[in-house]
């Protein structure tokens, strides 16, 4: 806006003078609230704050560019208009599953497993390791093709690898279009503490290759370990923390490693910030953004079973931990909420989707529930802020489960496809028949099951 030498400004000059697409680079700076109170107003304002071309915008700015880009070929000529599909995202309260293996015994599909790795990269499913009856590992590698047909019945493809060597308990995320692997534990008790870096190829017949190869890194790197957490965090930089250490000592440490523009080469850094997490293992930890990951749950020194959070926050500058307070009973069937083994997934709409897990009796759960983790956001609050018991009140929210149900489960794997909408998981450990020659009733899973965040489209 115009103002005169003296300072004041001039009598013409107001907001509805602006050009709109001045207005709409200040809408874009604004929280949804704002933006919802400036369309009302006045008729200018509401027509461009209801825009189509605003909330596309909008969807961008919170969601991310991946994740409208899957959407909008998801939907194809469904497409809703963007203000009212925020809105849906916003609301979401169930789930519907769909079972994705097929019965055909002519098939070749992954063995039971759990503790293994899978992840969503360049439209495929890749799936390695975990461990087996008997306490044994798996050295195999499994892939399957997804594309935009999200419920189709997959069909897995063994990889021949060769490498890494056999292990459980790793860790293996997705940066740009790579898979980090890191850690381990084999069916010796072996810990392990490489690191790998493996690239996806896929042929005009939809056949697909992995290569591995192992990243050299710093003289300074974590110690051995497996059942520890791990995401990216970053283009180039993935966060580890605790697990199982050398002598089934829990740990307590946070590492990070950047890797090389050419991915070759790995620094590893210790981050010590005060406070931390207490030791832990069987936690989760999540990319929230560019800065930050947030931890929740695992199981503790004293073998109990844990249910608080904690956000980490990562620049140049500095590193940071912060616990995020509530109180269980302040959120419904919150009682439930503490596990070890569960899965724990950024999805659309600023949201964690955590599902199953067990208790500290080891009861296996079949449970999900959404975590609003854009209210924690260290880029919108001081870390001191954070403190607050109040935060999270009515930010958990336990959904409702349609269609197919799988089993209660723990130490499953599950991975999010681009768009944020569609979850995918594999395997873990479930509840078996009661029998005489299987006294804990515990049988590894080989199901692979979609879950569907519900839209009212």
């Amino acid at each position: 806006m115009a103002e005169t030498s003296s300072g004041s400004f001039n009598s013409g000059s107001s907001i509805a003078t602006l050009a709109s697409d001045h207005l709409f680079t200040i809408l874009l700076l604004l929280p949804i609230d704002s933006i919802l109170s400036f369309a009302m107003t006045c008729k200018k304002f509401r027509y461009l704050a209801s825009s189509d071309n605003l909330w596309e915008s909008v969807c961008r700015r919170d969601w991310g560019n991946t994740a409208v880009d899957a959407l909008k070929s998801s939907f194809q000529h469904r497409l809703l208009p963007w203000i009212r599909l925020y809105k849906q995202v916003s609301r979401v309260d169930s789930v519907c599953c769909y079972k994705l293996t097929d019965p055909d015994p002519d098939l070749l599909l992954p063995t039971p497993r759990a503790s293994h790795s899978l992840n969503f990269v360049s439209g495929c499913l890749l799936l390695f390791g975990g461990g087996c009856e008997g306490g044994r590992h798996l050295d195999d590698t499994w892939a399957a093709y997804i594309g935009n047909n999200s419920r189709k019945i997959l069909k897995w493809q063994k990889i021949q690898t060769g490498i890494p060597s056999g292990r459980f308990g790793h860790t293996c995320v997705v940066i740009e279009n790579y898979l980090v692997l890191f850690g381990g534990i084999n069916d010796r008790g072996d810990r392990h503490s490489d690191t790998w870096l493996g690239q996806v190829s896929i042929n005009e017949n939809l056949c697909i290759s992995l290569s591995w190869r192992l990243v050299e890194v710093s003289s300074t790197s974590p110690p051995p370990r497996g059942a520890h957490a791990a995401c990216c965090i970053s283009s180039r930089r993935m966060v580890i923390h605790g697990g199982i250490g050398l002598n089934g000592v829990r740990l307590n440490d946070t590492w990070v490693i950047e890797l090389s523009e050419n991915q070759c080469f790995g620094t590893w850094q210790q981050i010590v910030s005060h406070p931390s997490p207490p030791a832990r293992s069987g936690h989760s930890l999540t990319c929230i953004s560019e800065t930050q990951a947030i931890l929740f749950g695992g199981r503790g020194l004293g073998y109990e079973v844990l249910n608080d959070i904690w956000v980490l926050h990562v620049s140049e500058s500095y590193s940071k931990w912060v616990q995020v307070f509530y109180d269980l009973q302040n959120v419904p069937a919150g009682v439930s909420l503490p596990r070890v083994g569960h899965s724990a997934t950024s999805i659309v709409g600023g949201r964690l989707l955590i599902h199953g897990g067990e208790d500290s009796l080891r009861h296996r759960k079949d449970d999900f529930w959404v975590l609003d983790i854009s209210c924690i956001s260290l880029q919108r609050m001081h870390p001191t802020g954070l403190s607050s018991k109040r935060l999270l009140m009515n930010k958990w929210r336990r959904l409702k489960p349609e269609g197919y149900k799988p089993g209660c489960r723990s130490f499953h794997r599950a991975c999010v496809d681009d768009s944020g909408r569609y979850l995918y998981v594999f395997g873990g450990m479930v509840d078996g028949l009661l029998q005489p020659a299987e006294p804990a009733g515990l049988w590894f899973d080989g199901e692979l099951f979609l879950v569907e965040l519900v839209l009212q489209l």
